[in-house]
This record gives C-alpha cells, sequence and structure tokens, in this order.
C-alpha cells in the first residue's frame, strides 16, 4: 500500500512542475495561459490568483469532458492551451495534472510549493470579490492547522 506522498511521487513521473517565478514568467509571455486552481470552492473563495479558473480536484475529470453536469467547456477546449494546476501546496495539483496528461492536455504542468509559495514569493492574490489580500492574512490562512485527532498517534 502506497501513502499520499509516494502516490504524488509517481504522478511526477510525468508531470513537469515550475517555481512561482516560472508563471510570473509564463504569465507576462503567454496571456493564453489557463491556470486551474484545483482547491474546493471555499478555499478559492478565500484567495486565488487573478484570472484563475476554479475546478476542484474531485470532479476535474469529469470537467475536462464534454457531457457531465460538472463540464467546464474553458477547460475542455484547453487541450491545445498550456495550462498550469495549482493548490495550496502543490500536490494536489501535481494529481491534477497527471490527470489532464492522461487525458490529452499537451502543455501541462503543476506549480510546485502551490499558492503558498506564490505567495511566498510575495505575488498577488485576490479573494471572491477580486480585492486584494494581505500577505500577512494569507500567510495565517496557510498555516496548517491540525486538530489533535488528526495527528498520527505515534506523534501525538
Amino acid at each position: 500500500m502506497k501513502n499520499f506522498l509516494e502516490l504524488i511521487k509517481d504522478c511526477l513521473s510525468d508531470v513537469r512542475e515550475i517555481m512561482p517565478w516560472d508563471l510570473e514568467e509564463r504569465l507576462a509571455a503567454n496571456p493564453d495561459l489557463l491556470l486551474v486552481d484545483v482547491r474546493e470552492p471555499d478555499e478559492f473563495a478565500a484567495m486565488h490568483i487573478d484570472g484563475s479558473l476554479n475546478v476542484p480536484r474531485g470532479i476535474l475529470e469529469s470537467s475536462c469532458e464534454w457531457g457531465y453536469e460538472e463540464t467546464v467547456p474553458e477547460l475542455v477546449r484547453a487541450r491545445d492551451r498550456e495550462v498550469v494546476a495549482v493548490c495550496r501546496s502543490g500536490y494536489r495539483s501535481i494529481m491534477a495534472a497527471h490527470s489532464m496528461n492522461l487525458l490529452g492536455y499537451g502543455d501541462v504542468c503543476s506549480l510546485q510549493t502551490g499558492l503558498r509559495g506564490w505567495k511566498d514569493y510575495e505575488q498577488p492574490l485576490v479573494d471572491a470579490a477580486g480585492e486584494s489580500v494581505d500577505l500577512d492574512d494569507a500567510d495565517r490562512y496557510f498555516t496548517p492547522r491540525l486538530r489533535p485527532d488528526q495527528v498520527r498517534p505515534a506523534d501525538r
């Protein structure tokens, strides 16, 4: 049986990752680049990269195809576009990019370090209303908070 990080590592065999400064350059060079934020809607509403498309990881595969309630036409038509998958820390986006590669997307990569790294690189984030998010608030938002029952019993 594999654990979560081993599963992520397996997906990296066909997923290219880029760093936040690479994404900054790609956004400047390619206005057609599609940012796909695979976090849950409440996470996206709290803060995201302006202009990104929210497609939660749980419905990504059906969102990439015509004929499903989850279909996202912009995403279906993006198979020939440069796509960067993003999430909180760069793990869900690896799995998303892996799935999109399997579904025939030709130029997909994952933002290594996720939005946490984007924030650490001091790049802007916006909330659901399109207002700028204070990076100190983002820092607090991205700080992991585990309940005691989420900690491995041997580590308690």
